[in-house]
């Protein structure tokens, strides 16, 4: 497809493709800088979730330089390790290295990590300062794993299966990946779904190929994205390149 031109590709979801992960960077600024602009002059506040691991990190770096009414921004996460915010694996470092930088750093920032021993401790907490926040968010950022996990919604996870339900009324859950390191506390899919602007950020052709299975008959046990991908709540908008 020609370079960041959209492209439908199912009724709930469409695609921008870019030839580099820099232009990608750049672009998905622009679009979640405007979208959060909007918000802040439509209702004088603008809240974003995004997403941990190393992908985002050009995105963050851009979207700080942007020129937003950034006193008037909330952010949080979409999913976060249980592990202390001086952590590597802390998704809390990175957003407060990667992000709340330059422009960025008058943004008030609200995590999904407290001082309970452990996420299932400390779940009550965190979903009462969700609560509070001005929902719904304006924007939410996902990111995809190889193995077709989004957010902490992780393949054959014990609790999956309430993450995902709809009807369910948390905005957050605890769970345990039955692979990956440490504890994790995740927004619920109806969390997830409540939202202006649903994005999702992938790079590589590996990726891709999972994102293909997902949209197409995987179950979402095998490929949690999949519920993303497969709901008619909220449109789903990819940002995508090959180059990894």
């Amino acid at each position: 497809m020609v370079n960041g031109i959209r492209k439908v590709l199912t009724d709930t979801v469409s695609i921008a493709s870019y030839s580099s992960s820099d232009q990608l960077a750049e672009q998905l600024a622009a679009t979640v800088a405007r979208e959060l602009r909007d918000a802040v002059t439509e209702r004088g506040v603008a809240t974003l979730a995004v997403s941990g691991g190393s992908t985002p990190k050009a995105f963050f770096q851009a979207l700080s330089r942007r020129e937003l009414p950034w006193q008037h921004v909330i952010v949080t996460l979409v999913d976060e390790r249980w592990v202390d915010a001086d952590h590597p694996a802390s998704n809390a470092r990175l957003v407060a290295e990667q992000l709340l930088q330059n422009r960025a750093h008058k943004a008030r920032f609200m995590p999904l990590k407290n001082s309970s021993e452990t996420p299932f401790d400390g779940v009550n907490e965190v979903e009462q300062s969700l609560q509070e926040l001005p929902l719904p968010f304006d924007v939410v950022v996902l990111g995809m794993g190889d193995d077709g996990h989004t957010a902490s919604f992780f393949p054959q996870a014990d609790n999956l299966e309430e993450v995902l339900d709809m009807e369910g009324e948390r905005l957050c859950l605890p769970t345990t990946p039955p692979v990956a390191p440490h504890d994790r506390m995740t927004l619920s899919l109806p969390a997830v779904l409540n939202c202006r602007f649903l994005a999702l950020h992938f790079e590589g052709s590996n990726k891709w190929r999972v994102f293909q299975k997902a949209l197409g008959m995987a179950s979402q046990a095998s490929y949690p994205v999949s519920a993303v991908l497969r709901q008619n709540k909220v449109p789903v908008n990819l940002f995508y390149t090959g180059e990894s």
